[in-house]
């Protein structure tokens, strides 16, 4: 049960994540609906796909798909709540990947992967929803620029594989490595901690969240 509720909160805040982006494209409600869709589940599906689960989760779980459509009517009603569309979108993506991420690692436990394979599983579930997002909205996807993003993910994996050798419950290994993927993102935007660039001429910089 603990763990069907980290899958919906993820699903719920990257959903919103989905809508904002579309909200700031401009898109039409059928536009922002679908974007808020791929955001949400396209991590998830192609993890189910990867590992021989079919139908995916979400297309034998009606859950998935209401909390979709209730963060989506959620954010357009809210909308002028979240002016601040830069922060809010990264807040909630944020906040997705680092659910995402304990949930595919312990899709992949649970078909007894090896735990490397399951940390990028686990990657794979935060960042691709993210990725198809993006590319559908005409953007470089977060996970291909040098911010750090897909990094947090597997530093948050290790942690849930490190702590796991610990008596500690499981329900905490979850809360505390998922925890540790928001807060190394929040950490690198708030001190522009950056991969190393390839390009000398490198001119990117992070966007200042304190504005």
């Amino acid at each position: 049960m603990f763990f069907q509720i980290i899958e919906i909160l993820g699903t719920f805040a990257f959903a919103i994540s989905g809508v904002l982006v579309a909200l700031e494209k401009r898109m039409d409600p059928f536009g922002v609906l679908i974007i808020a869709f791929v955001t949400s589940v396209g991590g998830g599906t192609l993890r189910d796909i990867l590992i021989g689960i079919t139908p995916v989760t979400w297309m034998v779980n009606m859950i998935y798909v209401y909390a979709i459509i209730g963060a989506t009517v959620f954010s357009i009603i809210f909308r002028k709540r979240l002016d601040f569309l830069r922060i809010s979108l990264f807040l909630f993506d944020t906040i997705g990947i680092g659910l995402y991420t304990v949930v595919g690692i312990q899709k992949g436990l649970a078909i007894g992967l090896h735990p490397i394979i399951c940390i990028a599983l686990g990657t794979i579930t935060a960042c691709f929803g993210g990725v198809i997002r993006d590319i559908l909205c005409n953007e470089i996807p977060v996970i291909f620029r040098k911010e750090v993003y897909a990094t947090a993910c597997i530093l948050g994996g290790f942690t849930y594989f490190l702590l796991r050798k610990l008596p500690i419950d499981n329900n905490i290994v979850f809360v505390i490595s998922g925890s540790v993927v928001i807060a190394v993102r929040l950490i690198a935007v708030k001190f522009k901690i950056s991969l190393p660039s390839l390009y000398k001429d490198d001119t990117e910089v992070f966007e200042d969240l304190d504005r």
